[in-house]
Formats: C-alpha cells, structure tokens, sequence
C-alpha cells in the first residue's frame, strides 16, 4: 500500500497515512479539523533483501578482469 502525506491548511499539521491507490483521499486534519492537501510524495524506494546483492555483480568482464590483475600484482608486492 502506497503511504500519502497530508498537510492541514489551517495548523500546518504533517502527516502520513497508508491507503490504497483507490481509496479516497483524506478531507479532514485528525488534529484540529480542518482541512487538508494531499501533498506531492517523493515514492517510495526499493530495498534489496538477502545476500547476493552487491555492486560488484554487474561489472563488465574487462572490469574484474583488470581488478584480478591488479589484486594479484598488489600480493606479489606485499611479499
């Protein structure tokens, strides 16, 4: 369900509300009773859950193979 935010007209009260997309949007501030815009949101972001995402996981072939190359020549070194 999508969350709204509302602000009153009268108080400046802001508040959030989770609603469907079809439901009707709120008239009334729960504060002091009057009325209220549904403002503009900013949409929600998405999470990655789980392991397995990383930014390396869709580097280019050439990428990892230059980041091997230099890994290795950097352990030699250390030696």
């Amino acid at each position: 369900m999508p969350t709204y935010e509302y602000r009153c007209k009268r108080c400046g009260y802001r508040f959030e509300v989770f609603q469907g997309i079809t439901a009707e949007p709120l008239s009334t501030c729960p504060k002091c009773g009057g009325s209220i815009k549904r403002l503009i949101g900013m949409g929600g972001g998405f999470l990655f859950k789980g392991s397995g995402f990383y930014i390396t996981d869709y580097r280019s072939e050439s990428y990892k193979k230059a980041e091997k190359r230099e890994s290795s020549e950097g352990n030699k070194k250390d030696e």
